[in-house]
């Protein structure tokens, strides 16, 4: 039996992943979610805005970079994540999302 990968395994495959081919979103949305595990939320804040910049996510993808901004201490930033997340969670039909997105928001306020 084989131990699963660990964390930082799986960020560098995801880093290479994005060296390789920057234009990948979903790898870099990986990369993200790996960082975030990590505790580098600069770097995945980084990747969570080119993904963002590149695809139409549906509200999950602004949550993350609102949690980011927040570890970096960018209330502002969150909020304004946040809001581009119930925007694209109301667009797609994901009405439970738009909820959570609105109650973190106003947690915030």
């Amino acid at each position: 039996m084989t131990n699963p990968p660990s964390s930082s395994s799986k960020l560098e495959t995801f880093r290479a992943m994005v060296a390789k081919n920057p234009e990948n979103v979903l790898a870099r949305f990986g990369l993200a979610n790996e960082a975030m595990k990590a505790g580098f939320h600069e770097e995945a804040a980084e990747q969570l805005g080119a993904y963002l910049s590149r695809y139409d996510d549906e509200g999950n993808g602004w949550q993350r970079l609102a949690e980011c901004r927040l570890a970096l201490g960018q209330p502002a930033e969150a909020r304004a994540a946040l809001e581009r997340g119930i925007a694209a969670a109301r667009r797609f039909g994901h009405g439970g999302l738009a909820g959570e997105l609105e109650s973190r928001l106003e947690e915030l306020e």
